[in-house]
């Protein structure tokens, strides 16, 4: 184990295209390396769909004869439940670790020297392996469900693109927070335990294992506000299902955004205290 001290100085232009063109050529390259899993998607389909089939027979029971549970009917909650399946492989809570291997390699260090910000790369190439995700992991369950099910259809002609903005912010947010969890590989070297309380903390607090609607009102408030994790996953499921009028809908899609700015603003700022200090493991 050795300290290397690591200044990064990385060239600017003030025209932006030739930013954009980097940026898209690393998300183009992030979809053709995930589409080359085929069998992986095929796979994850299936599984996505058997629990698709299990969460939903759960959801419809607990509405009941009544029919409806905070605020949700029977339509609603297929549909967030289908959705659901599709969108968690596009968001991507959990699984990545690309970062922290790197930095436990010390192969950190050749993505230190390239032109590109590491969260700026990273962020690109999620956003191309997103891409993939939509076509080949979140349509399927789409379809499959209203062959089973009775299903919510948007009803409002600005749901279907602030529900797009919204799945977008998400997997924006989502890599953010990812990335934090990864670096943390920079001080600790085995993240781990870091990925553990994660993949805990995500799964419950994003809305993933059953609506948050479902728990008490300061209870919602206080995890909309006082953290990112519902706008990971529960704010895009109830744009699509229009679960709140139009302005609500937009107040939180307006949420997502500034907690996306946040979180992205802490990469930048955890990489940065991160170059000053490298430890490279193997020197």
């Amino acid at each position: 184990m050795g300290s290397v001290t690591a200044t990064v100085v990385r060239p600017t232009d003030s025209n932006v295209t030739p930013w954009f063109r980097t940026f898209g050529a690393i998300a183009v390259s992030g979809f053709r390396r995930h589409a080359t899993y085929r069998q992986a998607a095929v796979a994850g389909v299936f599984t996505n769909t058997v629990f698709g089939f299990l969460r939903c027979y759960v959801f419809l029971a607990v509405a009941g004869a009544a029919g409806t549970v905070a605020g949700y009917d029977r339509a609603q909650l297929a549909t967030f439940v289908w959705a659901g399946q599709g969108l968690l492989t596009v968001i991507l809570l959990w699984g990545w670790t690309d970062l922290a291997d790197r930095i436990r390699t010390g192969e950190i260090a050749s993505d230190l020297l390239r032109p590109v910000h590491p969260v700026t790369s990273y962020l690109a190439t999620d956003l191309g392996r997103a891409g993939f995700a939509a076509l080949a992991r979140l349509l399927p369950p789409v379809l499959i469900g209203p062959l089973f099910f009775d299903v919510y259809l948007p009803r409002r002609w600005a749901t279907v693109p602030l529900f797009a903005l919204s799945v977008l912010v998400a997997v924006v947010l989502c890599f953010g927070c990812r990335f934090l969890v990864n670096a943390s590989a920079y001080w600790l070297q085995d993240v781990r335990g870091a990925m553990i309380l994660w993949t805990l903390s995500s799964g419950v607090f994003a809305g993933l294992y059953f609506p948050l609607r479902f728990l008490p009102h300061w209870l919602q408030a206080a995890l909309w506000y006082g953290t990112p994790f519902p706008s990971l996953f529960q704010t895009p499921l109830d744009v699509l299902v229009e679960r709140d009028p139009t302005p609500a809908q937009l107040g939180l899609v307006g949420l997502q955004v500034a907690w996306a700015v946040l979180i992205l603003a802490a990469c930048r700022l955890v990489q940065r205290r991160a170059e000053r200090r490298l430890v490279v493991q193997g020197g």
